[in-house]
């Protein structure tokens, strides 16, 4: 999948027609179909209920109030009697459909959420940084939303304004065919113009559901990097940013409110030109005999069932819009494919000892881009403690996201133990297998729940058995509140090494057989230093170990040293015999003397 490819695939929903948008969103959401003729016939019985009313003033005028021999009040109180309890069973039938109508949808939309939310997370790596955070949060949540508000309320309303508009004109027709006909060319041109006003405002709300997501990922950015934003006072540019961000929200919206406001005029125009057309025709027609004063009463009250429903129309529409808007953009993350999947329970497990490495002629590149390794063949034995080594882009950080599965490869084979990754289960993968990023990402909590990342069942016990384990007992005592210490948004209440002990703990209560580590740049003082080494020196005891080095000391110590030019493994061999070897590795050993101030008499 090319990089355009994802970007299309993510946004794919938002071509898929509003009728199939529904009809797709109710299949990935069965929960929302669960209840609905029940929740149907409430509906019918609340429409049904409305229309007994018009039905019994008109019966109380002709047959009650104005009867032959006077007025008959114990049929007129019968009528009352049957309005009232028409009112009492409509409320009734409308809490009820509306309280199932809320249930259903929140069950479903909950399910929708956490399908959303998981496939994020299973989405290519590349998808998920061209794709900005806060756009992704959106669709799990204020699309999401949008889809939620329809389906409680505008659901609610489409139902029964269906219901009230078919029953009315049905009772209109059995009262006055020429009435009804004047009150259905009134409104014929709003009817006509639905499917243009339709198109219009899915092409609108759809622009502004996207400004929706462009908006939060503005605002959240400068929130995450406070420190930064402050740090190279650039409020004023990220001002700006925001401002041109809100100022493209604004614009989208207004755009889309016209309109619905236009829309919602033309509903007012129809619903005037049908008062006035029923009352002068039916003022005409009750002068000819033509049809009764409780008749033209009646009528009165159907117009209005019948108006109401359809002025509301253009505000459902609307909010239809909206919520289709947002329906297919979460379709769009639901349909765009992860292109690393899980075997499951028919996959092959990891065995539990230190693991052999083998890399079958592996090929790689990035959608839409040239290759960054170029048939990488090797093979390291269980145990060993690798350094990869390389400058910048020359593909060592990729070779270690094919090792832990986080991509696969273009072409050829990686395998532990002469099982391709592919056909290892996610489960036996994650827990033979632990990744020790430059720096773990920590959480707002305390150290003992970010520690427990590591391994969710671990107790206070086991962690700090854990830190023991790799001599940082008294780091941990030195804390102010130990492993109840809170750690801030993103560990920021630790230092820069401190966050990478915590990594390192993590992998340490992990208990892997192969640990792939980036190893950290961060700038730290020289007994912290000292600290990590220690502890990473224990972290891989026993371990099969692959480390993206960045300082002298790892590929020292490392046995053996991997070094990758331009996607190629180019040297091979231990620290010593590189440096005597020269070539890249010697360039690089240079470097690494020169930065340190060391003399070559030094190594």
């Amino acid at each position: 999948m090319s990089s355009d490819t994802s970007a299309t695939s993510l946004d794919s929903g938002e071509q898929i027609p509003a009728w199939q948008t529904v009809k797709l969103g109710m299949a990935i959401s069965p929960e929302l179909k669960q209840g609905l003729a029940g929740t149907v016939a409430l509906a019918v019985l609340a429409t049904l209920g409305r229309i007994v009313v018009p039905v019994a003033v008109q019966q109380t005028l002709d047959r009650g109030l104005t009867a032959p021999g006077g007025p008959d009040v114990p049929f007129t109180v019968q009528m009352a009697l049957l309005a009232a309890v028409a009112v009492v069973v409509t409320g009734g039938a409308s809490y009820l459909m509306t309280s199932r109508l809320f249930r259903t949808a929140e069950t479903g939309l909950a399910s929708l959420r956490v399908k959303a939310f998981r496939h994020v997370h299973d989405l290519p790596l590349l998808t998920q940084s061209t794709e900005r955070r806060g756009a992704l949060v959106a669709r799990v949540t204020s699309d999401v939303d949008q889809v939620s508000q329809f389906l409680i309320f505008g659901g609610v309303i489409a139902i029964v304004s269906i219901g009230q508009i078919t029953v009315a004109t049905v009772v209109m027709l059995v009262y006055s065919w020429q009435l009804t006909l004047v009150v259905w060319l009134c409104f014929a041109p709003l009817f006509l113009s639905l499917r243009f006003f339709q198109q219009r405002l899915s092409a609108a709300y759809g622009v502004v559901r996207q400004q929706v997501g462009t908006l939060l990922a503005a605002v959240a950015e400068p929130v995450v990097g406070a420190a930064v934003v402050k740090a190279y006072a650039v409020e004023d540019r990220t001002q700006r940013r925001i401002d041109e961000a809100i100022d493209r929200h604004r614009a989208a919206s207004i755009r889309a409110q016209g309109l619905t406001a236009f829309s919602f005029s033309l509903g007012g125009v129809s619903a005037g030109l049908a008062n006035a057309g029923v009352l002068i025709v039916g003022v005409w027609a009750g002068l000819a005999g033509d049809v009764s004063i409780g008749v033209v009463l009646a009528f009165a009250f159907l117009v209005t069932l019948f108006v109401g429903p359809v002025q509301m129309g253009t505000q459902v529409l609307t909010d239809a819009q909206n919520a289709v808007a947002g329906w297919r953009r979460v379709i769009g993350i639901l349909q765009t494919p992860a292109d690393v999947t899980d075997p499951g329970e028919a996959g092959t497990p990891l065995p539990e000892r230190p693991v052999d490495i083998t890399f079958d002629h592996v090929g790689f590149a990035y959608p839409g881009g040239p290759p960054v390794l170029h048939d990488v063949h090797l093979e390291v034995r269980a145990g060993t403690r690798l350094a990869v080594v390389g400058e910048t882009g020359s593909g060592k950080s990729t070779l270690a996201k094919l090792l832990t599965r986080l991509m696969d490869p273009s072409r050829g084979r990686v395998l532990l133990d002469g099982i391709d990754l592919r056909e290892v289960p996610f489960a036996s993968l994650r827990r033979r297998v632990v990744l020790v990023p430059q720096e773990g990402f920590l959480f707002d909590d305390d150290l003992a729940a970010n520690l427990r990342y590591g391994r969710l069942d671990a107790t206070d016990a086991d962690l700090a058995a854990a830190a023991a384990e790799l001599d940082l007992s008294d780091w941990l005592a030195g804390l102010p509140r130990g492993l109840r210490t809170r750690v801030g948004q993103r560990g920021e209440s630790l230092s820069a090494g401190e966050r990478q002990l915590v990594a390192l703990v993590r992998a340490q209560l992990a208990d892997p057989d192969l640990l792939v580590l980036d190893e950290a740049t961060s700038a730290v003082d020289p007994e912290l230093e000292m600290r990590i080494g220690r502890a990473l020196e224990r972290l891989m005891s026993g371990r099969t170990s692959v480390t993206i080095a960045h300082r002298l000391t790892t590929a020292e110590n490392a046995d053996e040293v991997l070094v990758v030019d331009r996607g190629e493994v180019v040297q091979r061999g231990s620290h010593a015999a590189l440096v005597a070897e020269g070539g890249a590795y010697g360039r690089l050993h240079a470097s690494w003397v020169a930065q340190q101030g060391r003399g070559p008499a030094a190594d």
